[in-house]
C-alpha cells in the first residue's frame, strides 16, 4: 500500500473503487473487494468525526451523517445528501436533516 498516499486510499475505500485499488502493486481483484468490505464502514465514519472535530462541519451536520452511516449509506452518499438539506435549511436541526436526506436518498 505503499504505491498510494492515505487520502488517496481513504477516497477509494469510500466510494468503493475497487478498479483503483487494484491499480496498487499486489492488490488484485478479491484483496481490493476485501479492503473495501472491511473498511468502507470503518473510513467513513472516522473522516465524518474528524471533520466535525476540526469545525468543518456542525455537529448537527455529522450526527445526521453518522446516522445515515449507521442505516447502512455509503459516507460519500450521506454527506452528499445532507449537505443538499443543509443548502436548502441551513438552521436544520440533525432529525431534519437525517429526514430529509432520507427522502433524497430514496428518491
Amino acid at each position: 500500500l505503499s504505491g498510494m498516499d492515505v487520502n488517496a486510499f481513504k477516497k477509494y475505500v469510500v466510494a468503493g473503487d475497487v478498479a483503483g485499488l487494484s491499480k496498487l502493486k499486489g492488490v488484485g481483484k478479491k484483496t481490493a473487494e476485501r479492503i473495501v468490505l472491511e473498511l468502507k464502514d470503518k473510513v467513513g465514519v472516522v473522516e465524518t468525526w474528524q471533520d466535525a472535530a476540526a469545525g468543518q462541519v456542525s455537529a448537527s451536520a455529522a450526527d445526521a451523517e453518522l446516522a445515515l452511516i449507521a442505516l447502512g449509506y455509503k459516507q460519500v452518499d450521506a454527506r452528499k445528501a445532507v449537505r443538499k438539506i443543509l443548502d436548502a435549511d441551513p438552521a436544520a436541526a440533525t432529525e431534519g436533516l437525517v429526514r430529509g436526506a432520507l427522502r433524497a436518498l430514496q428518491g
